[in-house]
């Protein structure tokens, strides 16, 4: 490929975003009509800070509420390694944003993304200046990659991965991301096959290192408060886990065939990925003629209404543990649509059963790890996903053997923190 077209081509991707600046920002401003974050600190999208440039922090930046969850482990391995290190957090969604304050420690600080043009990445390395810079999973900005290389700052992309659908797609903006990718310092890749398409995008030089959601722990509170509702509930409780657009009409299809003619209907327990679909999912489950108790309408303890409801929906976030306790199998949203299904990790290390839909792709090694392992079920669609959940549900015994096997799965793939610190230690002390 031409240095021209490649200039070309980034002058262009530059001059569109600039372009597009204004909507950008007024869709930042219309998403916090319903979550205030976004409408917080706006200026720090576009590189205007209050407080005085410093200089030294490990930067990690985690775009939303999954990936900051799975930075959380690198952090504090990060820690470890590099005792007294001074962390700058960013995020791109309202959720990451929240999440992340829980990592904070003193001295660390926490913004926004830059919005990835030209002069606002420059005002964003000239506040901060960091030792190192961490992007999680699959965050390739060509304006900020570009500073950073400007700015001497080394940038690592962990944890990352490359589905095969998102290799296509962004084999047809080649000519701005295979630049971008090159500039990347180091790539700690999830598995063998997320780093030879990263190499093959462009990557230099590529690591192996792991999943650093294996690492994640559970909230054991959580946990805890969840085995108990699973009592009080006293009938069997079915996860719709992190369920997308499209998902929850399907089930309540296949749940109105399937669950009238049992003797013992179970709980329905819905959780959306997006809280901006509460209302959505909640008015869907009332309109198929289910009693509806939302999480958000009672405190640690669920009220005697919605220990009678027909579902429930899991109207919070960061409680993901307290709903996997509280079920004994959960059905793996974004799988059932074509969406590339969600991580299945987090179910497994707390020990809840998964059925999953055809559409794994985001995490297509370990779903089938899973499989493999006995930790998960593949069907074909949600009617077959529903039928195989309930027949977990009245076999209990095969139950806690998938539960259990959930629990080793998870134990056995642990350890991808402690290498990923290391690599980024060895490379910010020039090792």
């Amino acid at each position: 490929m031409s240095l021209w077209r490649q200039r070309l081509a980034h002058g262009s991707y530059s001059m569109l975003l600039a372009a597009l600046k204004p909507v950008y920002l007024l869709r930042l401003w219309w998403r916090g009509r319903s979550e205030p974050l976004y409408r917080h600190a706006m200026a720090e999208r576009l590189g205007a800070y209050k407080g005085k440039p410093s200089a030294g922090w490990i930067w990690v930046h985690a775009v939303s509420l999954g990936e900051t969850r799975a930075a959380a482990a690198l952090i504090e391995a990060l820690r470890a390694v590099r005792p007294g290190v001074r962390v700058l957090l960013t995020h791109s969604t309202a959720t990451g944003r929240e999440a992340g304050q829980a990592l904070l420690k003193d001295g660390d600080e926490q913004a926004w993304l830059p919005y990835d043009t030209p002069g606002v990445v420059h005002r964003f390395f000239k506040q901060f200046r960091p030792a190192a810079g961490v992007l999680m999973e699959t965050e390739i900005w060509p304006n900020l990659l570009h500073a950073a290389k400007r700015h001497g700052v080394p940038i690592v992309l962990a944890n990352a991965r490359l589905s095969e659908k998102s290799q296509r797609q962004g084999q047809r903006l080649d000519a701005v991301l295979r630049p971008a990718v090159r500039k990347l310092s180091l790539v700690l890749a999830q598995t063998e096959l997320d780093a030879q398409r990263l190499r093959d995008a462009g990557a230099q030089r590529v690591l192996v290192s792991g999943n650093l959601k294996f690492d994640m722990n559970p909230d054991a509170a959580l946990l805890a408060r969840g085995r108990d509702w699973r009592v009080a509930v006293n009938r069997p409780v079915l996860l719709a886990a992190v369920t997308r657009e499209g998902e929850e009409a399907m089930l309540l299809a296949a749940w109105a065939r399937q669950v009238e003619a049992l003797a013992v209907k179970p709980l329905l327990l819905v959780v959306p990925r997006h809280p901006q679909r509460f209302d959505e999912v909640a008015a869907l489950l009332q309109s198929a003629g289910l009693t509806l108790a939302r999480r958000s309408g009672w405190g640690d303890v669920p009220s005697a209404a919605a220990l009678q409801a027909d579902a429930w929906l899991g109207d919070s976030m960061g409680e993901m543990p307290l709903y996997y306790a509280t079920a004994q199998v959960a059905l793996l949203g974004g799988s059932f649509a074509p969406l590339g299904g969600q991580n299945l990790i987090e179910a497994a290390a707390c020990g809840c059963p998964v059925v999953m839909g055809p559409h794994t792709f985001n995490f297509a090694q370990a779903a089938e790890l899973a499989q493999t392992a006995g930790a998960a079920i593949r069907v074909s669609d949600m009617e077959r996903g529903l039928a195989e959940a309930l027949a977990l549900l009245q076999d209990v015994g095969r139950g806690q053997d998938v539960s259990a096997r959930a629990l080793g799965f998870a134990a056995m793939h642990r350890g991808a923190a402690q290498r990923m610190a290391l690599e980024i230690d060895a490379l910010v002390a020039g090792r």
